[in-house]
This record gives structure tokens, sequence and C-alpha cells, in this order.
């Protein structure tokens, strides 16, 4: 570059120059900008990739999923077959009579409740609930048989407000005999829809 005249030199440096100018124009406006949208594809697809695994396993597993909703359907369909449906206060009436008949537990007084009405212990629950109070005398070991027994036989039933008290009946050999009062509190089997 030295052999060259000044004149000559300075158009080169002015043409490199030039060349360095345009391809830095280049650059910056069609390179840059194709560059950034392959970048925003690449982050598009890979966006696009992951929901379509997501969606490929929850094909996969849809038939799992299917099976895991039949049985735990047969199970809620096993529970309900527990739970108080048609005529609420003698249904009632009618189980605890064919329970109390394993246990001593003598109970000759039933109160029904207000009906079928929300249950009170969980808000927005899909059931409604049926309580009757019942009144009896047994001795203490047998009336906490029949309430173990009762609430392990029958799961949506709860035993509440328990009341024990002395029983009023002196007779020979019942003076450790408890008189009782509780409510028996029942879930209602929802209805079929028609």
């Amino acid at each position: 570059m030295n052999k060259l005249p000044k004149e000559k030199r300075n158009q080169l440096i002015l043409a490199v120059l030039g060349t360095l100018l345009v391809m830095a124009a280049l650059w910056f406006t069609l390179i840059r900008h194709q560059q950034d949208g392959l970048q925003r594809l690449r982050s598009q697809k890979a966006d696009v990739e992951s929901k379509l695994s997501r969606i490929r396993n929850t094909i996969q597993n849809s038939t799992q999923i299917q099976a895991e909703l039949i049985v735990v359907s047969n199970k809620l369909q096993v529970q309900e077959a527990d739970m108080a449906s048609g005529d609420l206060y003698l249904w009632m009436v009618d189980s605890i009579r064919k329970f109390k008949l394993s246990h001593t537990v003598d109970i000759p007084q039933f109160t029904p409740g207000r009906g079928a009405e929300d249950v009170s212990l969980l808000p927005n629950f899909p059931y409604k609930q049926v309580a009757v109070t019942v009144v009896g005398t047994a001795y203490y070991h047998d009336l906490g048989n029949f309430i173990a027994d009762f609430e392990n036989q029958y799961p949506s039933a709860r035993i509440l407000n328990l009341d024990l008290a002395p029983a009023s009946v002196q007779a020979s050999g019942a003076w450790e005999k408890l008189s009782f009062r509780m409510d028996i509190v029942s879930l209602v089997k929802p209805e079929p829809p028609h």
C-alpha cells in the first residue's frame, strides 16, 4: 500500500470503508432482522413442541385415567348404597333398628329431624344430610361398641351430640346402665337425574 499513489490509496481506503459501511448496514437491516425472526420462530417451535408433548402424554394416559375414573365411580356407587334414600326418616329408623339387633342397646324413642338439609360441616358439599335424635339405655361398654360399629358400618353417617346420664330406672342389676341421647346424621343419596 506504500507503493500506491496517495490519491489511489485514499480511494482504496474509501472503497474499503464504503464496503464495510454497506456490509454493516446490510447486517443491521437485513441479517439481524432475519436472525431475530429465526430466534422467535425457535422459541415458538419449542413452546409448540412442549404443548404437543403434554397432549401426547395426556392421550397416552387417557385409558389409564378413564380406568381410574371407572374405579372411583364404582367406589362412589358402593358408598352411596349405604346413604339414606327414599323416605328418609323411615330409612334411618329401619337402619338403626336392624343394626341394634346385634347389640344390647335399648332404643325406644326416635325423633325426626328437619328432613334433608345442606351439610353443615362442609360448605358447597354436593350431598344433603338428614338427622334423627335417638334416646335409649345401655351399659357403657355396649354403647361404645354400638357407636364404633355403627360408624364403621355406615361411613356416611356420624353420631353427634351424645349426652350420657345414669339411667333413671333402677331395676335389679341395671344400676350400671346409662341413659343416652344422641343425634345420628347421615348423608342423603342424591336422586338420579331424570
